[in-house]
């Protein structure tokens, strides 16, 4: 499938032509070069920087039931998160970049940062997996149901980063239960968006990139496997994804895993294409 299974090995495919419906399935690898945590590094990951919160486990502080007793963890980390206090890195324009040479089909992102769309890649391109902060809505307490009543990004702003007050907790205005941005917590159902793009999506594509994600959460680990098996995989992650050894489809040359830093390895495989001067010259801007 490709001529060699490398780096050049997937330029030289995407320069004859062959990959004109790219589908990216992107993780908070991403975005560690912005200065955002990711989830699971020692030290410096959000897990391990939340311990001063007394969780009863770490991905307590995603999930619903907790929200509802203890809000305050999730804010904290919220508030780090927040679309507008981080800048997009290299990775995020490259994909930007596939998208103005109309390579792009779409990416799917696992990330709630919103850097994708900072950077300014088309609302319809970006698949939210795991939801974002563009709106918010009521969910109730620990005692009380949610009314489900919904706020806009700039309501939700103006709570977490309030220029006169102190930070409160954000409330519903119309029965005082808690507000959540419309973020995918575990156990919540993923957005409608992301089955009905698949669906389209994945019989048409002929290149998969997995970046910056170990694939270890749903939907994103079951996307990674809906493609022909005669569809090139490039792996730009850390680490070594499960499936991606190669196995009965190594004679294929069809998967390739390019380990280590993102933003590095774009910009090498931007150098294959003829576009690295461009894509630094748009970051550094």
């Amino acid at each position: 499938i490709l001529k060699e299974p490398t780096l050049k090995g997937v330029a030289d495919y995407i320069k004859s032509g062959k990959a004109r419906n790219i589908i990216i399935l992107s993780g908070a690898g991403i975005s560690t070069n912005a200065g955002i945590p990711d989830f699971r590094s020692p030290k410096t990951g959000l897990y391990s920087n939340l311990q001063k919160y007394n969780l009863p486990y770490p991905e307590a502080i995603f999930t619903l039931e907790y929200f509802k007793i203890n809000p305050e963890p999730f804010y904290h980390m919220a508030r780090q998160f927040y679309p507008g206090y981080y800048k997009p890195t290299i990775t995020h324009y490259f994909i930007k970049e596939l998208q103005n040479r109309k390579w792009l089909l779409r990416d799917y992102t696992q990330n709630i940062d919103a850097l994708e769309r900072i950077c300014g890649l088309s609302d319809d391109k970006i698949v939210e997996a795991h939801g974002s902060f563009n709106s918010a809505y009521c969910v109730g307490t620990k005692d009380q149901p949610g009314c489900k009543k919904t706020y806009d990004y700039k309501w939700l702003y103006a709570r977490l980063f309030p220029t006169k007050t102190k930070f409160v907790i954000p409330r519903c205005e119309r029965c005082g239960g808690l507000v959540k941005p419309a973020i995918s917590f575990f156990g919540e159902p993923v957005p409608d968006k992301v089955s009905e793009c698949a669906k389209e999506d994945f019989p048409k594509c002929d290149l998969l990139i997995i970046m910056g994600t170990s694939l270890k959460v749903e939907p994103l680990s079951r996307l990674a496997t809906e493609i022909a098996p005669t569809v090139p995989r490039l792996l730009i992650n850390k680490t070594m994804v499960n499936g991606f050894e190669g196995g009965e489809r190594k004679s294929l040359n069809r998967d390739v895993a390019a380990l280590g830093n993102c933003d590095e390895t774009c910009l090498k495989l931007a150098g294959y294409l003829g576009f690295k001067t461009k894509l630094l010259q748009t970051y550094e801007k």
